[in-house]
């Protein structure tokens, strides 16, 4: 057996050495190099789009809305987002235009001679205010999506109400590699897309529509990071860099620069929550009413869903007899908002943990037994109506707490720094987190896996890309075992739109669980294929068996959701998920009194995978996303200017974690098997987002008093915090 053990990654050798391609090393022969027009307004007609006659434009491709041949819309949730603006901008660094030329830099002269006219219009950058405001960006009340949910019956008993409102800003994913994408001319007159992304077959979509015809594949190029980032935003690309190739006549490549990347493409969504509960004298949720608000930006891409996971999250891992959830998306001028590890469930936990700290200083209860006594436990219900079994709330709590009972290993010492004083303090949260797919997700879906078998190894075909998480290894791991041959037998085939199926797009924590498990029930479906024609034996036998009789032999699988999994989209009741994750965080930190700098010390994680199909690989997806938690947490803070647009564009000014703020970490693995996953596994990706933020604010709490409730807790604002205390 291989799963359950740690075998070096298939891409890790190759990666290391630098021997991989990511999308901007590719060279076709005479590639021409794209770059954007960008609006400079957050919201203006345009009056006119030309091209200065003081520069020589005989070596360059310019193109407008007015070239594109199909529909002029970003294919996706809402056709609302065009693929170049003609006549109105919603948004600064919208594109308005493209142009190509022989290099990098002619490309990006041309851009600076493009003249835009503007006639400015009112905008809209708050969406408290945004909200049925008389100014339209969308529909009639620039809302883009309203969820209530109402489940469970109110009390009748003497109760504490405890109220309050948590806040949360932008976040941008920050992969290693900026977007990039390549378009190629076919023989055929279509177009072959090749790109860092996660999701292969959005792009196909989109890019189809937009062309007017289906002479279109989409491959995956080494892809260095993706977050949610390279979700929904390369749909953009890939139909920028098509209608550039097909204007110049040859290959054309578009690769953001980091300052470009940072200003236009989509980040976390801001939030507003608000928060009011009953509770009993010794502590027991009783009610629970919510309204959460999130800014959804100038188009709609995947607010809806964003919000949907917000809304089912914020009740956080606890108990509740009635609970009241309303949700909004607003659609502001800002940038629009997109995908990011977790999208929503972070925002919505961080609140729910949050006001558990609330609710503890109320009712004068330690914040860890408060959260012990109101944990859910088997048989408790959600607030979608779904039944709870086997939650792991506390069999991560008490791994972590068995974890954090050692001292801390080492203590970050910064150097320079004499005589400060620095106060100490240890924070713990909660979360749970949907696997896969909200509610009917999967069944739309339909994701598909194929399996082929050439002479005696097997290739796997799929669209589910590997964005660093591991896909390459873990699922010839997978079919390896189900077969019963050595995993050096197995491999992944390209991941291009032009002969792998869909397996669905790489998000939402469910490529491991959802696609895994397809590959699983695959392999049995190969075997079974290799008796009906081959007879009774072993793999290795049949496989012998079909090549002497030269039959080719390929099998699809697609994903099957459980029948007894039942949703209602339009009530959000029943069953929201097909499983759930948990995890518990205890942190360790000082606070420089005197600056209010946050020093983090150890990270102690707990968190429920289901089965460990690589420990290694799962514990690296959990530090990751821990430390990006902590970037979340108390540094990173994107600041806007007054038409909407990033000012801290560069990496000496949006500050994230890097190896040195690493603290010490601890990563227990606690498995409790879904039957629906493979070998047991569920989604991990996106669960170690949910809790460390509001650990690291218990924390700072215990350690110096402040009490801060909005997110990103920099220096300064804890700083405040103290003074205000």
């Amino acid at each position: 057996m291989v799963i359950g053990t740690s075998p070096p990654r298939r891409d890790g050798m190759d990666k290391l050495t630098g021997r991989s391609l990511y999308s901007d090393d590719l060279r076709p022969d005479g590639v021409w190099y794209g770059a954007t027009v960008r609006s400079t307004r957050a919201h203006a007609r345009l009056r006119s789009v030309r091209r200065s006659e003081d520069f020589d434009w005989s070596n360059v491709v310019f193109v407008t809305a007015a070239d594109i041949p199909g529909l002029n819309v970003v294919s996706l949730m809402t056709d609302d987002q065009p693929v170049l603006a003609d006549g109105l901008v919603r948004h600064v660094t919208e594109p308005i235009a493209l142009v190509a030329a022989p290099t990098r830099e002619l490309a990006l002269e041309a851009v600076r001679h493009v003249l835009v006219e503007y006639e400015d219009l009112p905008a809209l950058f708050d969406p408290l205010v945004a909200e049925g405001h008389g100014v339209r960006i969308f529909g009639e009340d620039n809302v883009y999506k309203r969820i209530h949910i109402e489940h469970g019956t109110r009390t009748n008993t003497t109760a504490h109400l405890i109220r309050g409102r948590y806040t949360t800003g932008l976040q941008e994913q920050l992969y290693i590699e900026p977007q990039s994408m390549i378009a190629e001319l076919r023989p055929d007159g279509g177009i072959t897309l090749t790109g860092s992304m996660q999701c292969p077959y959005y792009i196909d979509r989109a890019v189809k529509r937009m062309l007017g015809h289906d002479r279109v594949n989409v491959a995956q190029a080494v892809t260095g990071g993706g977050f949610g980032g390279k979700e929904e935003y390369p749909s953009i690309l890939a139909c920028h860099a098509s209608l550039l190739a097909l204007a110049a006549g040859r290959p054309v490549k578009i690769t953001y620069r980091r300052d470009e990347d940072l200003r236009a493409t989509t980040k976390r969504h801001p939030a507003i929550i608000d928060l009011a509960t009953l509770v009993s004298s010794d502590g027991r949720l009783l009610e629970l009413h919510g309204r959460i608000w999130m800014d959804g930006g100038a188009y709609h891409t995947l607010s809806t869903v964003v919000l949907s996971r917000a809304i089912l999250h914020v009740q956080g891992p606890y108990r509740c007899p009635y609970v009241d959830l309303e949700g909004t998306v607003v659609a502001t001028n800002t940038p629009p908002n997109g995908a990011f590890r977790g999208f929503g469930a972070p925002q919505a936990q961080w609140a729910m943990e949050r006001h558990m700290d609330r609710i503890a200083r109320h009712v004068g209860m330690d914040p860890l037994a408060l959260r012990r006594l109101n944990l859910v436990v088997d048989g408790d219900v959600t607030a979608t109506g779904q039944t709870l079994r086997n939650p792991g709330g506390f069999a991560v709590l008490e791994a972590a707490e068995r974890a954090a009972t050692a001292p801390v290993k080492r203590k970050h010492v910064r150097p320079g720094v004499v005589g400060a004083e620095m106060r100490e303090g240890r924070g713990v949260a909660l979360a749970w987190h949907g696997c896969g797919f909200t509610g009917n997700g999967e069944a739309k879906i339909r994701g598909t896996v194929g399996l082929e078998l050439r002479g005696n190894q097997v290739a796997v075909l799929s669209s589910s890309t590997d964005i660093g998480q591991g896909t390459e290894t873990i699922f010839p791991m997978i079919v390896a075992d189900t077969l019963g041959i050595p995993m050096s037998r197995v491999f992944n085939t390209a991941h291009d739109t032009g002969f792998v199926p869909d397996s669905g797009p790489t998000v939402a924590s469910r490529t491991a669980m959802v696609v895994g498990g397809t590959c699983e029930k695959a392999a049995q479906r190969l075997l079974r294929a290799l008796r009906e024609a081959h007879g009774e034996g072993d793999f290795d036998t049949l496989a012998a068996r079909a090549a002497a009789a030269g039959t080719p032999m390929r099998v699809n699988e697609t994903y099957e959701v459980d029948a007894s999994v039942q949703w209602n989209p339009d009530t959000y009741q029943g069953d929201a998920y097909p499983c759930y994750g948990w995890s518990c965080v205890i942190v360790d930190l000082r606070v420089d009194v005197d600056t209010g700098e946050i020093i983090y010390d150890r990270v102690v994680t707990a968190t429920d995978v289901g089965k460990a199909l690589s420990p290694v690989l799962a514990a690296g997806q959990i530090e990751g996303g821990t430390l990006q938690a902590l970037g979340w947490a108390t540094q990173e803070e994107v600041v806007l200017d007054a038409q909407g647009c990033m000012r801290n564009d560069r990496l000496t000014n949006y500050i994230i974690p890097t190896a040195l703020d690493g603290p010490e970490m601890v990563t227990e693995l606690v498995e409790i098997p879904y039957e629906g996953g493979p070998f047991g596994a569920k989604g991990i990706g996106e669960i170690p987002m949910d809790a460390p933020a509001a650990a690291v604010a218990q924390a700072i709490e215990a350690a110096c008093g402040a009490v801060l409730d909005s997110l990103p807790m920099t220096p300064e604002r804890v700083f405040a915090a103290m003074e205000a205390r």
